[in-house]
C-alpha cells in the first residue's frame, strides 16, 4: 500500500502529465525533487503532505544551501514543491500552500491561469454534436464553469445532488461540507438534455448514482476529465494549458470582475477561509485601470 506521500505525488505527476503533456525526463525531474523532499520530511517525522508547514520548507532550503546546491537547482526544486502544494490546495487536500509566502529568488510566484469570457465560450462550443458523449461533455463543461466545480466534485456528482426544477446543485466539497450552487441557464439546459435523453444510453441498462458516465456506464475519472478538457482547449485554439481548475478559477475571476462580493464568491466556491478566496482576485490590468478611472477622484 502506498504511503500518503507516495499517493499524493503519484496523483500530482499524473495531473501534470495530462495538463502539460510533459516529456518523461521532465516528469522524472519533478518526481526526483518531490521524492527528495519526501525523504527529508519523513526523516522529520512528517507522515503526510498536510503536515508540512513553511518552516519545514525553509529549513530544507537551508540544508540544500549547506550541501552547496546551486541557486538554479534550489530554485527548480522549490518550483517543484510550489506546483505540488498548489495542486493539493486546488484539490482541497490542504487549506493553504506552505510555499505561498516563500519568495522564488529567480522567477517569483506565477499567477494562476484564467481564461477570458471569449475563450470560455470557444472552449464550451467545441463540444458539438448529438451523440451521448458530446452532450455529456457539453453538460459537464457548462457545469464546471457555471458552478465553479472542482474536478473531484464534477466526477463524483450524484443524481440526487441535482435539482433541475429549482436550478441548483448541492455540492459535497472539501471535508464533505455541502454548499448550494445555482445552475446558469445554459448549464441547466444542457444538463437536462443530457440526463433526459443521453445518460440512459451510456448506462446500457446498468444502474448508477453518478451523473457523468463513460461508455461503460461507470463514472468518468478525474484523469479522463483532464484529457477531455485539454482536447477541447486544443480544438478551440487556446494556447495555454487548460484543466478543470482553470474553469473554476475563471468562474471566480469573472464573477469578481463583474462586481460580485468576495464573500459571495467564497460561499460559491466552498472556501471556509476568505483568505483562500483571495487568490482568485488577480484581475487583469485592463479591469483594474477601468476601476481606477471610475472611482479615483483624480484619474
Amino acid at each position: 500500500m502506498q504511503s500518503p506521500w507516495e499517493s499524493s505525488i503519484d496523483d500530482y505527476l499524473a495531473f501534470i502529465s495530462v495538463e502539460k503533456g510533459l516529456a518523461s525526463k521532465t516528469l522524472e525531474a519533478y518526481s526526483g525533487d518531490l521524492l527528495e523532499f519526501m525523504d527529508y520530511a519523513l526523516g522529520k517525522g512528517i507522515a503526510s503532505p498536510n503536515g508540512v508547514n513553511t518552516a519545514h520548507i525553509i529549513k530544507w532550503l537551508k540544508k540544500l544551501k549547506k550541501n552547496n546546491i546551486s541557486p538554479t537547482s534550489a530554485t527548480r526544486k522549490l518550483s517543484s514543491l510550489r506546483g505540488f502544494f498548489r495542486y493539493l490546495v486546488l484539490e482541497g487536500l490542504i487549506p493553504v500552500s506552505p510555499t505561498s509566502v516563500i519568495n522564488n529568488p529567480r522567477t517569483g510566484q506565477s499567477l494562476p491561469t484564467v481564461l477570458s469570457v471569449q475563450e470560455v465560450d470557444r472552449l464550451l462550443s467545441q463540444a458539438q454534436g448529438t451523440s451521448p458523449i458530446s452532450t455529456r461533455d457539453r453538460a459537464m463543461l457548462e457545469c464546471l464553469y457555471s458552478c465553479g466545480l472542482r474536478a473531484s466534485e464534477a466526477v463524483n456528482l450524484l443524481m440526487d445532488q441535482i435539482d433541475l426544477n429549482e436550478r441548483f446543485l448541492r455540492i459535497r466539497g472539501k471535508g464533505q461540507k455541502e454548499r448550494m450552487v445555482p445552475l446558469g441557464t445554459d448549464a441547466a439546459l444542457w444538463l437536462e438534455k443530457y440526463i433526459k435523453h443521453e445518460r440512459m444510453k451510456l448506462l446500457k441498462k446498468r444502474k448508477s448514482y453518478y451523473c457523468f458516465l463513460g461508455r461503460g456506464g461507470k463514472p468518468i475519472s478525474r484523469q479522463r476529465l483532464w484529457q477531455i478538457i485539454k482536447g477541447y482547449a486544443q480544438k478551440a485554439g487556446i494556447k495555454q494549458a487548460v484543466y478543470p481548475h482553470v474553469l473554476r478559477h475563471s468562474f471566480a475571476t469573472h464573477l469578481l470582475e463583474g462586481g460580485a462580493d468576495l464573500r459571495a464568491v467564497q460561499m460559491l466556491l466552498g472556501h471556509s477561509d476568505i483568505s483562500t478566496t483571495q487568490i482568485y482576485t488577480h484581475l487583469d490590468i485592463g479591469h483594474l485601470r477601468q476601476v481606477y478611472k471610475r472611482f479615483h477622484p483624480r484619474p
